[in-house]
């Protein structure tokens, strides 16, 4: 017998609306057409035109107006499912006939609140530009940085730093116009939507550094394989890339964990953990999992590499690409971490926490600059000695320089190992990527070589890599000949390069052929020089 109350996930549709509905059955084709990129790039525009040029200051204002959309559309959804189940809205955002109190009101006037129909986005947005403005500055707003119970995102957890700049009324009611037209319930669209707003963001140039390029996050996830299972963290996130990736993979090999509750609820809760250093950078990557239906992921405001990071033996996988060429001052550093490693260096520091922080069979995978696979400091040679003989170090893939252009020109490698706590590396896997299916210019444009589809390829088949050669793109390399170069992970110590001979003319007859030449230069020299002579 049902029940007279639903309880309904946030930002999701009900179960029974999942199991009834076809296209849940079948893999989506996640694409946003030309059209919504156009709708994007005009309210991009729009604030620009009203003085906001800083890219990462517009994707975040952007993110205040879709999150007020959602909330209200989260609660038509559900209020529409109540209706058909003759049931009522458990907790609702939004309560009818109640009004909202500012928690920091001062004034009498602010004390007696405002209705909380007045914040919900299907009404504020017919109130007039002048009055919509007001309202949405002093209380909409007020209201979004306040619901941080935890309950709601995790996202509106983040919120309390928030300032609100969009600068008036006429710029306001064109950015809710461009965004109303958005689809926020088709959760696959608009977390293509976001993915485009990031990557605009990357292409202006600025605070390109917190995006990683999306097909190599894809590559390296592909590589690891992420299950509905795992507990995944990156204590780098940024934009939450890795994250948001994992995700889409989990969801597209493994359908069937949409239709279950419990599996359902560890990806929306437990199974995404994330840290960064910068506010701005949580509430941007906790809406980008927001819109890929990830309501209550743990992100956190941490300095991973710190003393207040306590994690140890609890991740199964760590996907990430921490900062480089930063150095810390080590008093600020966990000491925990530095006994893996006793250095300043950021990209050293975050691989032994990476160790650190796995459970043991945990798998990571992270990018690195070249200089951590051949740095002949202790501390270099003491994390690479680390992966290799303590846990069991899989593969090396070297990438081309040109992978991170426009913003940086280092060249960089992944490396993905097991923790084990007992070794168990015998041989290493290497691989020299030449191309990623862009130019490696500053331009990036797409070209038609892409090393990328062998490389997941050959990594999930690597007993056939067995018989490869170091002549070739890939290869295996033994332990004991890892140990007898300190430990150097760079694929050039390795790689065996083919000389052909090439055979020169003698240099006798090349002096025969420059002396005809010339002679023949120096007969039509004179015939033209005559003919001229002839004409004067």
């Amino acid at each position: 017998m049902l029940s007279n109350t639903v309880t309904f996930y946030p930002g999701s549709k009900s179960i029974y609306e999942l199991l009834c509905n076809e296209k849940y059955k079948t893999k989506k084709q996640n694409m946003i057409t030309g059209d919504i990129k156009n709708k994007i790039d005009q309210i991009w525009d729009t604030f620009f035109v009203a003085g906001i040029t800083n890219p990462i200051t517009v994707l975040e204002q952007m993110t205040y107006i879709f999150f007020m959309k959602m909330l209200d559309d989260k609660q038509l959804q559900e209020e529409a499912n109540a209706r058909d189940w003759d049931a009522e809205v458990q907790n609702p955002t939004f309560p009818a006939g109640e009004r909202w109190v500012n928690p920091e009101a001062t004034t009498e006037e602010e004390k007696t609140g405002i209705p909380y129909e007045h914040l919900r986005w299907h009404v504020f947005k017919n109130f007039g530009s002048d009055n919509m403005f007001k309202i949405v500055r002093q209380s909409v707003f007020e209201f979004i940085k306040h619901i941080g119970t935890g309950e709601e995102s995790a996202y509106s957890r983040y919120m309390k730093s928030a300032i609100f700049l969009i600068p008036n009324a006429r710029t306001l009611s064109k950015v809710v116009d461009g965004v109303d037209a958005l689809d926020m319930n088709n959760r696959d669209t608009m977390g293509d939507v976001y993915e485009y707003i990031l990557g605009k963001m990357a292409a202006s140039g600025t605070n390109g550094q917190f995006r990683t390029p999306r097909h190599i996050i894809r590559m390296i996830v592909e590589m690891m394989e992420p299950t509905p299972q795992d507990y995944i963290c990156d204590p780098a996130m940024g934009s939450a890339g890795f994250l948001v990736e994992a995700v889409k993979y989990i969801k597209e090999k493994n359908e069937e964990a949409l239709f279950a509750q419990d599996e359902m609820e560890h990806i929306k809760t437990n199974m995404i953990n994330g840290f960064d250093t910068d506010q701005t950078m949580l509430r941007i990557g906790a809406m980008n999992l927001l819109l890929h239906d990830i309501s209550s992921p743990n992100l956190a405001w941490r300095d991973s590499l710190s003393e207040q990071n306590e994690d140890q033996n609890c991740y199964s996988l760590i996907m990430a690409n921490p900062p480089f060429a930063g150095s810390l001052d080590k008093g600020n550093i966990n000491k925990k971490i530095l006994a893996y490693a006793n250095t300043k260096k950021t990209e050293l520091l975050f691989l032994a926490q990476f160790v650190r922080s796995l459970e043991v069979g945990g798998r990571c995978a992270s990018i690195v600059p070249d200089g951590v696979l051949f740095g002949t400091s202790k501390a270099h040679i003491a994390i690479r000695k680390e992966i290799v003989e303590h846990q069991q170090l899989r593969a090396v893939i070297s990438m081309p320089s040109g992978v991170f252009k426009p913003y940086a020109g280092v060249s960089t490698a992944v490396l993905i190992f097991t923790k084990t706590n007992s070794g168990g590396t015998d041989k290493v896997w290497f691989y020299d990527m030449r191309a990623d299916g862009y130019s490696l210019d500053d331009k990036r444009s797409e070209i038609s070589e892409n090393d990328i589809p062998d490389i997941v390829a050959r990594f999930h088949n690597l007993k056939a890599e067995e018989s490869r050669t170091r002549k070739e793109q890939s290869f295996f390399v033994p332990i004991d000949e890892i140990r007898e170069n300190d430990y150097d992970l760079s694929i050039n110590k390795y790689k065996e390069v083919e000389r052909e001979k090439v055979e020169y003319e003698p240099v006798k007859d090349i002096l025969a052929r420059l002396e005809k030449t010339e002679s023949e230069y120096v007969k039509s020299y004179s015939e033209l020089y005559k003919m001229l002579e002839e004409k004067a």
